[in-house]
């Protein structure tokens, strides 16, 4: 026996054992010839004591050992197996009894430098007190509840982890020597950082836990010239501000948006051990707009109103989070935004306008070598477009290289060949991360952390592990549309396959880096990220995405692809409305947050009949003002004002500026905890008052902005000599100085 550092030792696996009074985990290193254990109080109802022996042993003291426990507590039933475990997810407590979650059973998916990475195949939840003293609300109906809805969190869905590979952090982070002392449980990729806080916190180290990530990973082996190299795929959602479509939507106060993803494309060379590996990276980001805004679910329609909240002051929230953004990955922070600009009734079209007003705020405020490069290309309607010149499958389509050529190829080979070509642009500012590896022992025997025994270095040394760094990525690809599920995946690909024939020609596999979309290559990458997006689509919207340019390039049947796209549809419309507040509540539970408030109006009970006088109920979930009662709500609204009560109606969305239609005042909604009185009369009035469009009062020749705003496209194309180009595939520009146009 002796005394042993918690920083040489890691465990992989362990036996689970109880007595009457305790529970014992023994677990053996990796080397199989030490082991170590600690033990849980089963006496205590409600508290948390868990004591650690930091003495090593071997397997024969080990056993002795257990030997000595199981007679001494005979008497009680000795000691009995209960399970193997491979990692302790956490300890959670709902009304008194605490809970430990372990996994029982893993799956080997991939490995990173060697490292294996695996899945939870199997997982158990263990209640830690004696039945002797667990008290009534153990057993009560909202303990039970509770354990419901933490089981809702499917372990076995799409959560991943390694023991000697950081999996939260990208193969750049991970040999930044800058990063690697950082805790792995701060990372926003981990989601089980709540529920292992107290087993961290009591035994000062994480020896017994196992990081989780939540999202996707995919490892394959593919072949070019006769060369195999591995492409891994990983995606990992953020657990700050997570949850589901319409119960998490925009920014938070803290900057922390919604459908927040890392995606890290790596490609490395397939070498035996001991000879020197190529390794390439590039991470892009998704996440949803990140202004404050929401989107009521509704049983009478699937295409809700967008409601934008009036409360961005300066647009801080926004600010938050490209700064962010920044500290993460550097700049330039590129922002690719694929939401419609042409609409008959604005939903996209407000979001995108309140999107440009706030990029164009914090340009202003930055440096230029710091600004936000904007790109704005409505994929929408470059598909429809498409669609209305090709009455068959294939249509004429210039060369996307302004070569006087026209060749025939489908409506998905344009759309995926223009979003190609558009993120080349942000590729070619952003780079990718090259690396040379050289490992003499496997990986497996190395202790944890994993880079602990690495040299990093611009030229290679000598050591069990060399790595020669020869390319930074600078900067980050921000991808988003409206829910960032659909569209946002197929952008991502795009850029994925540009930087694919980078990475590949960085290898010398390659001597071009254009990859034809008819390559092999192509068609494995799309099937992959194609996988990854139904994963991600599954997570946060209920239904696998929409992938209809995908399923053109296999040459499916049309009235197959509609149809299988409005099951695609109904069922993520069932989901949201029906299954996504459970949802909600478990992730919450498991992530540590408080569970989301439901809207409702708050109001003076004495003076409830004065509003509903004022106030009839149309066939939405909004409660709607009709013209005629306008002046007499507005009076209302500034008589309790001035009363110093509090007043909620439904949130409305603000007309854009460009639009020429002027809708009539409607009274603000502020939130429960904000005050209406600001002290100047001129801002309360500006306050009580927001715009306000009825779906109804919608018609092509009243709403006629976008006419306007299109004139102004097809003017800025000629004067930039655009003529020998369709206008309507013309990138976008970059913004600088707060502006944007849109092509």
């Amino acid at each position: 026996m002796e005394s042993s550092d918690s920083s040489m030792f890691d465990v992989q696996k362990f036996w689970l054992y109880q007595t009457f009074a305790r529970y014992y985990i023994v677990g053996r290193g990796r080397k199989r010839t030490v082991w170590r254990l600690f033990s849980i109080d089963r006496m205590e109802p409600s508290e948390l004591n868990i004591f650690e022996d930091h003495t090593t042993y071997t397997t024969e003291e080990c056993f002795d050992l257990l030997k000595r426990i199981h007679q001494g507590n005979r008497s009680m039933g000795g000691l009995k197996l209960i399970s193997i475990g491979y990692g302790i997810v956490g300890f959670i407590k709902f009304k008194e009894p605490y809970y430990m979650l372990m996994i029982t059973e893993r799956k080997k998916i991939g490995s990173m430098l060697g490292a294996k990475v695996y899945s939870v195949s199997k997982s158990m939840m263990v209640i830690i007190p004696n039945p002797v003293v667990r008290s009534k609300l153990a057993y009560c109906s909202t303990e039970k509840r509770y354990q419901k809805l933490l089981n809702s969190v499917d372990l076995t869905k799409d959560f991943f982890f390694s023991y000697s590979y950081n999996v939260m952090r990208s193969l750049q982070d991970n040999l930044n020597r800058n990063k690697t002392d950082q805790s792995v449980y701060k990372s926003m990729f981990v989601w089980n950082e709540y529920l292992t806080r107290g087993i961290r916190k009591q035994l000062k180290n994480n020896i017994w836990t196992v990081a989780l990530v939540y999202g996707f990973f995919k490892q394959i082996k593919l072949s070019v010239s006769g060369r195999d190299f591995d492409l891994t795929l990983i995606a990992r959602r953020s657990r700050h501000y997570a949850g589901t479509r319409f119960l998490r939507r925009g920014v938070n106060e803290n900057g922390k948006v919604a459908n927040d993803v890392e995606t890290e494309q790596v490609v490395s060379e397939d070498r035996a051990e001991g000879r020197t590996v190529q390794i390439s990276s590039i991470v892009q980001n998704r996440g949803s707009i990140p202004v404050f805004w929401s989107q009521e679910t509704s049983l009478l329609k699937i295409f809700n109103p967008v409601v934008i909240i009036p409360k961005q002051e300066d647009y801080k929230a926004t600010k938050l989070h490209f700064k962010n953004l920044g500290d993460r990955y550097g700049n330039p922070i590129i922002v690719l935004d694929l939401t419609k600009t042409r609409e008959k009734k604005p939903r996209e079209t407000l979001l995108h306008a309140e999107y440009v007003n706030a990029l164009g705020c914090i340009n202003a405020e930055r440096l230029e070598e710091n600004r936000l490069k904007f790109l704005q290309w409505d994929l929408k309607q470059h598909s429809r477009w498409l669609s209305l010149f090709s009455s068959h499958k294939y249509l004429l389509f210039l060369n996307l290289n302004n070569k006087r050529s026209f060749t025939f190829c489908s409506k998905a080979i344009v759309v995926l060949s223009k979003l190609k070509e558009l993120t080349k642009l942000a590729m070619e500012l952003n780079d990718t991360f090259h690396c040379q590896v050289t490992r003499s022992s496997p990986l497996e025997g190395s202790t944890r952390p994993y880079l602990e025994d690495v040299n990093i270095s611009e030229n290679a040394n000598n050591g069990r592990c060399n790595v020669k760094i020869k390319r930074f990525q600078k900067g980050v690809l921000r991808t988003n549309c409206f829910d960032c599920l659909d569209r946002t995946n197929i952008a991502q690909y795009a850029y994925g396959l540009a930087a694919l024939g980078y990475q590949l020609q960085t290898f010398g596999y390659l001597e071009s880096p254009d990859i034809d979309l008819d390559d092999p290559l192509a068609r494995h990458l799309m099937d992959i990220y194609e996988i990854m997006g139904d994963k991600l689509a599954l997570q946060y919207g209920g239904s696998p995405a929409h992938n209809k340019l995908f399923s053109e390039r296999r040459g499916q049947w049309k009235p197959t692809i509609e149809y299988v796209d409005i099951i695609k549809t109904f069922q993520r419309f069932v989901n949201n409305v029906y299954m996504d507040e459970q949802k909600q509540n478990g992730i919450d539970l498991f992530l540590g947050n408080p569970p989301p408030q439901k809207r409702m109006l708050v109001l003076d009970p004495v003076k409830h009949s004065k509003w509903r006088s004022t106030m009839k109920r149309s066939l939405s979930d909004s409660n709607i003002f009709v013209e005629n009662d306008i002046l007499a709500a507005k009076q209302l609204l500034r008589q309790e004002s001035m009363g110093h009560n509090k007043c909620l109606v439904e949130l409305m969305p603000e007309i854009p500026n460009y639009c020429r239609y002027t809708s009539p005042e409607f009274p603000e909604v502020v939130s429960a905890s904000e005050s209406m009185d600001s002290g100047n009369e001129e801002i309360d009035q500006e306050r009580t008052t927001s715009r306000f469009l009825m779906a109804d009062w919608y018609s092509d020749s009243v709403y006629s902005c976008e006419e306007e705003l299109y004139n102004k496209i097809l003017s800025f194309s000629s004067e930039n000599g655009d003529d020998n180009c369709f206008s309507m595939f013309d990138f976008g520009r970059w913004i600088t100085r707060g502006g944007t146009f849109y092509l």
